[in-house]
């Protein structure tokens, strides 16, 4: 077969099921080879390569399996590269197929040539280019290991046309899975003995490479060591957020109160982070010389690369959590601190009720009473994130997609892959007006896909996060962050979704009861009031501040 069939091939022996893509004549052997194998891949037609690739690392972070993205050489492969830099910074599994240029046309600055390893090479865990399709089976097994191993991330395959056209006798033959480090029975009992003698110990977990099991585990672990634990920058999701443990979220615009319980803790057990800027609060955090610092990571690459550690250990964080489990309980030390972490936590629930416009605190509230266990969140990037970020409880069995890398307009594809991953789920994505702009179009695959989630637009018809740097810094001198926006509603029933304006809460509550009925997705666009920068701060206010 050719070296396209024989790539397909090979992503059907990895157990791929869905790979989303923008179609380019740089591949077309590997488009005709999914024609053929359409029954085995599904292929998501996206409308921009960076829709594509932010629906690959969704998929990727939603199922631990790496997400599969094909593009085309070029103008495709560099609007590509945000979600390539999404998946690295958001430690997911995540292969990036680009068609290139004939291997005869290389060095020569060919139509729409790139050195793909010079440009993605500070980004991803590895990139490669093929020279003859006799690699293929070979490229295709090392990319799913690097892609899912140690710490999880992004790994970028170059095509060239003629290597796909040319004919090959090579078969792949996966490899078998890579056996994960795992925690020693003296490193559990070094842990547990620290853990034992400290007054205020805080588990810090974040990081990628979590499975349900895991997340599981890490909630049950905390629940019997009465420890408290701190997420880090958008990983609500690994822990039941309704657990008396869970004490927060160390991430952007991290609140005083969780700052305050970091900075408290004598012992830090981190599991799965790497420290962050956002994690570490621009790093000033972890760097008091009596507090402890244990860090379990499956890359030693992480370790004392931000926070110098007492204790490392190299393990998958599945893996550990399991073992620490499996430790006796010395819950009644750390009754009074866990319950003063918690109450700490839930005391950044208080804001001022909105003036005007939908307020989106008690809007947020009600999608705490009406949405499923389930459910599946996403957002993008913007100070609007800050309800479903810091506002949402995430139980058990929720899920949250948000970029790491603070990047704008994932939250559109992002919910559409959840979609496509998981139909008969509840996803709604948060968007601000600027934020959703940013990938709108990705609303035309939804409709293609049937996969449609339901938005939620809040709109102050501004770039609310610059807006708010703006006026703090240079009060009144307003300049690129207005928007004058589109009508969302016209925009999204042309394609297929029910939508309508909100202004107001009591509209919100019957417009997103129409919208979890409706059988097309929805788009609700909800008017706030643009004086609130943040849900503690006025326009007028940041103007004050500065005097």
């Amino acid at each position: 077969m050719n070296g396209g069939h024989l790539l397909v091939e090979g992503l059907v022996s990895h157990g791929v099921n869905t790979a989303f893509a923008v179609p380019g004549e740089s591949y077309l052997e590997v488009l005709d080879a999914l024609y053929e194998k359409s029954d085995k891949i599904r292929l998501v037609g996206c409308r921009q390569e960076g829709g594509a690739a932010y629906m690959a690392e969704a998929y990727g972070r939603l199922t631990g399996q790496p997400g599969i993205c094909f593009v085309t050489r070029g103008p495709g492969a560099t609007n590509a590269s945000i979600g390539v830099h999404t998946a690295a910074q958001g430690s997911t599994p995540l292969i990036l197929f680009i068609g290139q240029v004939p291997t005869s046309h290389l060095g020569y600055e060919a139509f729409q040539e790139m050195d793909y390893t010079a440009f993605f090479g500070g980004i991803a865990k590895w990139v490669t280019e093929i020279t003859h399709p006799d690699q293929i089976p070979e490229v295709i097994n090392k990319a799913f290991k690097i892609a899912t191993s140690d710490r999880p991330g992004p790994v970028v395959i170059a095509l060239p046309e003629d290597v796909l056209s040319e004919k090959t006798e090579k078969t792949i033959i996966p490899l078998e899975p890579t056996k994960d480090h795992s925690i020693s029975e003296q490193e559990v009992q070094e842990i547990m003995t620290i853990l034992q003698e400290a007054k205020k110990p805080v588990l810090l977990a974040g990081g990628g490479g979590w499975t349900t099991i895991g997340r599981e585990n890490l909630c049950r672990f905390a629940e019997k060591q009465n420890l408290p634990v701190i997420v880090g920058f958008r990983r609500q999701d690994l822990m039941d957020n309704n657990s008396s443990c869970y004490a927060g979220e160390a991430g952007v615009a991290m609140p005083p109160p969780v700052r305050q319980t970091l900075d408290e803790a004598d012992v830090i057990l981190a599991v799965g982070v790497r420290f962050g800027e956002m994690t570490t609060n621009a790093y000033t955090l972890f760097q008091n010389q009596s507090q402890k610092i244990l860090h379990i990571h499956a890359s030693e690459a992480e370790f004392d690369k931000v926070v110098k550690a007492d204790l490392h250990i190299r393990s998958n964080p599945n893996l550990a959590v399991a073992a620490l489990l499996e430790m006796p309980s010395i819950a009644d030390k750390k009754e009074q601190w866990r319950e003063e972490t918690r109450n700490r936590f839930l005391s950044t629930h208080k804001v001022p009720t909105a003036i005007t416009g939908v307020d989106m605190a008690a809007a947020t509230a009600y999608l705490q009473e009406v949405l499923p266990e389930d459910v599946i969140i996403t957002n993008g990037a913007g100070n609007f994130s800050v309800w479903p970020n810091k506002f949402f409880l995430y139980g058990s069995s929720a899920r949250l997609l948000a970029p790491q890398n603070g990047t704008m307009g994932y939250g559109v594809p992002a919910a559409i892959s959840a979609k496509v991953a998981a139909p008969e789920r509840v996803v709604v994505c948060f968007a601000g007006d600027g934020d959703f702009q940013m990938n709108m179009q990705e609303l035309g695959s939804a409709m293609q896909e049937e996969a449609q989630p339901i938005v939620l637009i809040v709109n102050n018809s501004m770039y609310g996060t610059i807006r708010m740097h703006q006026e703090r810094r240079y009060p009144e001198r307003v300049v690129g962050t207005d928007i004058k926006n589109p009508d969302f509603v016209s925009i999204a029933r042309a394609y297929g979704f029910y939508s309508e304006q909100v202004t107001s809460i009591d509209e919100f509550k019957a417009a997103f009861d129409n919208a979890l009925d409706s059988k097309t997705g929805a788009v609700l666009d909800l008017i706030v009031d643009p004086e609130m920068l943040t849900p503690q701060q006025s326009i007028t206010q940041a103007r004050s501040r500065q005097g």
